[in-house]
């Protein structure tokens, strides 16, 4: 009995080491997580500028031509998925690749109708996984990423579809709801949906010319918007971290309490069980 109770107290002991761990950990998603939040909300203004300049320039230019605003008929398509370095994070990475792997088997018949670029360790493990081949990955990222550390992958996604190489490109992340809430997202990039159809009051003069600016401005907006979903999917995978981290603390404390009880019980029987053996000793003797 001594054995087992040891073993339980053990077992207690271990348990509330991990619930410190499990605890520390949700207080630094926590605090990660409002520091992602404002720099993604700092990130839209200079968003939604450029897509009011990039607005206003397509709604005053007539007949105005571009690749990016250009619907053709579908032969390849690139994705370009962003999950994150690590896991702890519940089913953050799980449900945005789930999302991106069924869509790519319900539109695709071969490996050459697609390619694939990945933002996350995550990502670009689970592919190579499954042999899909990936044409760039980024990982590493910091905590609080910047445009310049996925300048490379974002120009060469939007300059692949510019030249034709892609007929559609597509984003996948996780839409930041709330720290409890993240949705996987599909969005398409390009061509560009809903520019120009914007009604536009602010007037501006372009040098040389609208369609020169035009031409420097949509792979701009392009490549801001696949920045602005990975901001999004940086506060998404803190407050999925959070959350996971917050019920693994939850558990563990039920986890304790079931074994305090269990150990209480066992000392009791043993505390019994010794009592029962003196009186019958003194029984005996008597």
């Amino acid at each position: 009995m001594a054995k087992g109770m040891r073993d339980i107290k053990r077992q207690i002991k271990s348990v509330q080491n991990m619930k410190q761990i499990t605890k520390a950990m949700e207080m630094v998603a926590a605090a990660k997580l409002r520091r992602a939040q404002e720099a993604a909300e700092a990130a839209r203004p200079y968003a939604d500028k450029l897509k009011e300049v990039v607005a206003s320039i397509a709604a005053g230019t007539k007949d105005v031509k571009h690749p990016m605003l250009e619907t053709r008929p579908i032969k390849k398509v690139g994705y370009l998925v962003i999950t994150s370095d690590k896991g702890l994070a519940g089913g953050y990475n799980a449900n945005v690749l789930r999302k991106v792997t069924q869509t790519i088997l319900a539109r695709h018949k071969s490996q050459d109708e697609y390619e694939l670029f990945v933002i996350g360790r995550k990502g670009r493990d689970y592919f190579r996984r499954r042999n899909m081949r990936v044409m760039e990955e980024i990982t590493g990222l910091p905590d609080m990423p910047t445009f310049a550390d996925i300048k490379s992958i974002a120009y060469t996604a939007v300059k692949k579809y510019e030249e034709g190489v892609y007929d559609e490109l597509n984003l996948f992340y996780n839409q930041f709801v709330n720290a409890m809430s993240q949705v996987p997202t599909e969005k398409r990039l390009l061509p560009l949906e809903d520019v120009g159809g914007e009604a536009t009051v602010a007037s501006y003069e372009y040098e040389p010319s609208p369609e020169g600016v035009l031409e420097v401005l949509l792979p701009k907006y392009a490549e801001t918007l696949i920045f602005s979903a990975l901001l999004d999917g940086k506060a998404s995978e803190f407050g999925a971290k959070m959350t996971a981290m917050g019920s693994a603390s939850t558990n563990a404390s039920k986890m304790i309490s079931g074994l305090t009880l269990t150990y209480n019980r066992a000392r009791q029987a043993s505390i019994t069980q010794e009592i029962s053996e003196i009186v019958a000793g003194a029984n005996a003797q008597s």
